[in-house]
């Protein structure tokens, strides 16, 4: 979801620093808030509070942050163009789902936006799964859920980590180059500068 369907990453980021500004670490950090571009929300805090240990649990960090990013997306709305143009008419043609590292909320929050949930079959978040990306879990599970063997699945990602988890599902990956350039994406099995390419590869 996030890089793909709405351009998310810079809110996270936002809300992330806003957080931590919050909490007296404003400058203090010490964190490069880009690698953590396509991983969970958890990573990011288990990190900080190794580095920091702050008065706040990581339960609480985690809510503070999703109740800025909900804020952000919900009032901003920054979906990509053309992407939900696409995803209504992908679904009339193949059972679609979300595989996302953010938190439910969030996720909810941004496909109520567009009333964009009745495209989707299967939305699995970060929190229900063990492991987070690069490691394939999502993908697996999700593919589980919509009762489809692995190797039928085609994943739209943008980040190196997602391209990576896809990969190791035994999946197929379409990267968007919204976060990192096409070079670093060359993992993919295909890449793709905007939807007006992806909606060409799939739809024809």
């Amino acid at each position: 979801m996030d890089g793909v369907i709405v351009d998310s990453e810079p809110h996270h980021e936002r809300a992330v620093l806003e957080v931590l500004e919050e909490i007296g670490h404003g400058r203090s950090h010490g964190l490069k808030i880009s690698d953590y571009v396509g991983r969970s929300d958890q990573e990011i805090w288990r990190d900080f509070i190794a580095r920091h240990h702050p008065r706040q649990t990581l339960e609480q960090l985690l809510a503070m942050k999703r109740a800025r990013t909900v804020e952000i997306l919900g009032r901003e709305q920054p979906f990509f163009p053309g992407v939900v143009s696409f995803v209504e008419r992908l679904a009339q043609r193949y059972p679609l789902a979300v595989a996302s590292g953010s938190e439910r909320e969030v996720v909810d929050t941004v496909l109520r936006s567009k009333d964009l949930r009745r495209c989707f079959s299967v939305v699995v978040t970060g929190s229900e799964i063990g492991r987070g990306k690069p490691a394939p879990d999502i993908f697996v599970e999700t593919a589980r859920r919509l009762g489809v063997a692995t190797g039928d699945c085609w994943v739209i990602e943008d980040s190196r980590p997602g391209v990576a988890a896809a990969l190791a599902a035994g999946m197929r990956v379409l990267a968007l180059t919204h976060t990192h350039p096409a070079q670093e994406l060359k993992g993919a099995t295909h890449v793709a500068a905007d939807y007006r390419e992806v909606e060409q590869f799939f739809l024809g």
